[in-house]
């Protein structure tokens, strides 16, 4: 077996697992550091990772190895959610693909972002290898929120879905861990809001303006944790960084959240590396047999040992989870 070993140094604590692959000394150049997380090549500390891991940030004493002379496994591998830096494909046929997305993957292409690595990236190269189309777009998830998004392989699919999306006829629930209690435990959160294109950000709009859009999310608590609740978030509508936005105005605001920070401050701030945030539930009508599909995604593993840190005795809230 031919393979190449390195051990990060504390010099390149920080970098990009695809950057550090890129580098001269290495594997030379981005598209071979690409090629080698696309075909299943690439190892850091003995689990196999893939396109979704190419954004990971580096410790020193991460092992990294590339497996050179084995055969390109993307195609078996993209089947396995249970392994680390897998696409997860949820459902496929010939019109829809409903992926598992990891947090700190785009879901598409970002012209801001450069070559930031994408689900539709990788989906593209999953179905070249099955003889299909392209992916086509049908609505997004942010980079660092985890969890259920549908793509099209047929245009008419694609309008089809894309229609039912701007109607808020499908059905989508997110999991999220928000500062504090929500009192009452459930209702519903109604705001206006308006995009500024320029700061690319949600703002509050006042019933004047009349770029303002009505966003509308029904929530529920789950789970008192300490010093923070899970919660359950249906949208009604379906404005970018809604839940984010509506939850940091009712002075609940997300875990994580760095865009969006709620007014006043938590008294005692949480830490955690996203915002805890995930697309639990999608369901729709299939656009080619007009039939509901139902699909759910299990919370993260990043989330899971979160919610486990909130669940311990007071004294070890503090200490953000390593993941």
């Amino acid at each position: 077996m031919t393979d190449r070993r390195w051990l990060v140094e504390p010099a390149h604590a920080g970098v990009r697992l695809d950057k550090y692959l890129a580098a001269s000394d290495r594997l030379g150049s981005r598209r071979s550091a690409v090629a080698a997380l696309r075909r299943g090549k690439v190892f850091v500390n003995d689990s196999e990772v893939g396109p979704a891991e190419a954004a990971r940030r580096l410790v020193p004493g991460d092992r990294i190895r590339v497996w050179l002379d084995r055969p390109g496994s993307r195609r078996r591998r993209i089947y396995r959610p249970e392994r680390s830096g897998v696409l997860a494909i949820v459902y496929e046929d010939d019109a829809i693909v409903v992926v598992n997305k990891p947090p700190g993957l785009l879901a598409v292409p970002l012209e801001r972002q450069g070559e930031a690595p994408s689900v539709s990236d990788a989906l593209a190269a999953h179905l070249r290898t099955r003889g299909k189309r392209r992916p086509l777009p049908v609505h997004r998830i942010d980079r660092d929120t985890s969890g259920l998004v549908v793509f099209a392989t047929r245009p008419e699919a694609q309008a089809t879905l894309k229609e039912q999306f701007r109607r808020h006829e499908p059905e989508r629930v997110y999991l999220a861990v928000v500062h504090g209690h929500p009192t009452p435990a459930s209702g519903v959160w109604r705001d206006r809001v308006v995009w500024d294109s320029r700061a690319l950000i949600q703002r509050p709009a006042d019933a004047r303006n009349r770029r303002g859009r009505d966003a509308q999310s029904e929530y529920k608590v789950l789970e008192p944790l300490r010093g923070a609740s899970l919660i359950e978030v249906k949208l009604h509508t379906g404005r970018r960084n809604q839940i984010r936005l509506q939850a940091s105005l009712h002075g609940h605001g997300l875990l994580g959240e760095e865009r969006y920070l709620q007014s006043p401050a938590p008294p005692t701030p949480i830490p955690f590396h996203r915002q805890a945030l995930h697309a639990y539930r999608l369901a729709f009508r299939h656009p080619v047999t007009g039939r509901p599909v139902r699909f759910e995604a299990a919370v993260p593993a990043d989330i899971e040992e979160l919610l486990a840190r909130l669940r311990k005795p007071s004294g070890t809230v503090s200490a953000p989870a390593r993941v």
